[in-house]
């Protein structure tokens, strides 16, 4: 367990601390960084390694005792200078990937982040809090470990984090505890307890809760059956933030499988295991929204979380079913392993047409065809807006959280949910026609009416990494929110 802290220099962050993690750029290292950021006899230990190492194409590590005064162990790591366009300008993958080989035990952790550009302060914090996860039930002997962090400039000026900064760090790391805890400690009902105690004394911040019978009585016909035969009653989440004087409404929508079994049509044990991670999507939106109003956001906006556990029980929804979705269409059950689209769908109709906000952003991990598509470290997206498209791609790379766009084509896409005796099935007739691109599309249809702009990020792949939550989606909601401009929303 490790508790995160922001330092305002290096030397604050280093006071006292038996670990010390310097990570930046080979150029920067080579140009005499590391004496700026410490000037230490030890500093100048590692800066002697660091000249003759080469990063690499992604990166190297670096592991000191220190004979001196000063932290008992000392780890550099070596980034790589350059980056391909697709990636993040900061390199936080790298800087994510490297900070999981460092090892540490209990007391106090330094890591001091090179930051070439202010705007890389971000990334890199990031990466280090999705490095260091907050949940575990080990009984090992390893004690608490605080950990320090400090951004310095190449030129040894120190660089500080904003108050959103912090939150997404922070709340990024809530998010990713969430992920990590077994469905028995995280159930629909323990999900919302969970984000109560994350909510409160934030201003202007309501929570409430449709539970139960009343999802179907608000005509939320897919949630209600695939969350209805499970212990805990499926829910839909509603945190609303409204400031004083906003004049934009945003909605953020996200999947909250707390289990998956794949219902009837039933996953083998391989594939069932993991599948509590399949809320990542709602603890991703909520940990944003959580971020953006503790820091003040200006304006307003709305937060829904359908929550379900996708059991296996007398009460199961069946392939054959149909289904009444909340936008009045009806679903014929193909496959009750399809489960997100139906609990997206009715959330995302339900926050459209009662809420009535100017943007729609869902978050879900909800195709295994995703990784095929984009992988590991980028979402894929899919948007009817070039230009929201556009800023969720350039605000995935500046905050870590990277996107890549999919085609948006409903009229190719529709035939693959074609049924004889209901508007649609939720499952395609052929796997290989873009399967991400069909399951946004079998979303979409349930506000295609409205013509609001719309964005649908499937992150099954970066919602995970070495078998823990990473809290993406926390960073990528905020950066979304705080750069929205009415020229995105009309291309």
């Amino acid at each position: 367990m490790s508790e995160l802290r922001f330092a305002r220099t290096a030397s604050a962050a280093l006071k006292g601390a038996t670990t010390a993690v310097f990570i930046a750029p080979e150029r920067r290292l080579q140009k005499g960084w590391l004496k700026r950021a410490a000037d230490a006899p030890w500093a100048r230990l590692l800066a002697r390694a660091a000249a003759s190492t080469a990063a690499g194409p992604r990166g190297k590590v670096i592991c000191a005792q220190n004979p001196d005064a000063g932290p008992e162990a000392l780890w550099l790591g070596v980034l790589p200078n350059d980056v391909s366009r697709h990636n993040c300008p900061a390199r936080s993958a790298f800087a994510d990937d490297l900070m999981r080989k460092v090892e540490a035990g209990a007391g106090t952790m330094a890591v001091i982040l090179c930051v070439e550009k202010p705007a890389h302060a971000l990334p890199l914090a990031r990466a280090i809090g999705r490095a260091l996860p907050e949940y575990s039930r080990a009984t090992g002997k390893n004690g608490a470990m605080t950990v320090r962090i400090a951004c310095v400039r190449a030129s040894g000026a120190p660089v500080s984090l904003s108050r959103l900064d912090q939150q997404i760090v922070h709340r990024g790391r809530w998010a990713a505890r969430l992920y990590d805890m077994p469905t028995a400690e995280l159930s629909t009902t323990q999900f919302v307890s969970e984000t109560r105690k994350a909510a409160r004394g934030i201003k202007h911040l309501t929570i409430s809760v449709i539970s139960g019978a009343k999802v179907l009585e608000k005509k939320m016909g897919g949630l209600h059956a695939v969350g209805r035969t499970a212990m805990h009653p499926p829910k839909l989440l509603l945190l609303k933030y409204s400031p004083p004087g906003a004049k934009q409404l945003a909605a953020l929508i996200g999947k909250g499988i707390v289990y998956d079994t794949g219902g009837l049509s039933i996953k083998s044990s391989v594939g069932m295991y993991g599948m509590k991670g399949d809320m990542g999507g709602a603890s991703g939106v909520v940990g944003a929204a959580l971020a953006l109003a503790a820091a003040g956001h200006k304006q307003a906006f709305v937060c829904a979380a359908a929550l379900a556990e996708n059991a296996v029980g007398p009460d199961s929804y069946r392939p054959g079913d149909i289904l009444e979705m909340h936008s009045g269409k009806t679903v014929e059950i193909n496959n009750t392993d399809a489960e997100g689209r139906l609990v997206v769908g009715d959330a995302l109709s339900f926050v459209a047409r009662t809420m009535k906000p100017d943007v729609l952003i869902d978050m879900a991990t909800l195709t295994g065809a995703q990784l095929v598509a984009t992988g590991y470290r980028h979402a894929s997206i899919v948007s009817n807006r070039a230009g929201l498209e556009a800023l969720a791609v350039k605000a995935g790379q500046a905050c870590g959280d990277m996107t890549h766009p999919l085609p948006f084509s409903p009229e190719l896409y529709q035939k693959e949910f074609a049924s004889k005796i209901a508007d649609m099935r939720n499952s395609v007739a052929d796997r290989m026609n873009a399967q991400t691109s069909c399951a946004a599309q079998f979303i979409y249809s349930h506000i295609e009416d409205l013509d609001l702009p719309w964005l649908h990020v499937d992150m099954a792949g970066p919602s995970e990494m070495a078998g823990r939550g990473t809290g993406y989606g926390v960073a990528l909601g905020a950066a979304i929110l705080t750069s929205l401009t009415t020229k995105a929303l009309e291309a």
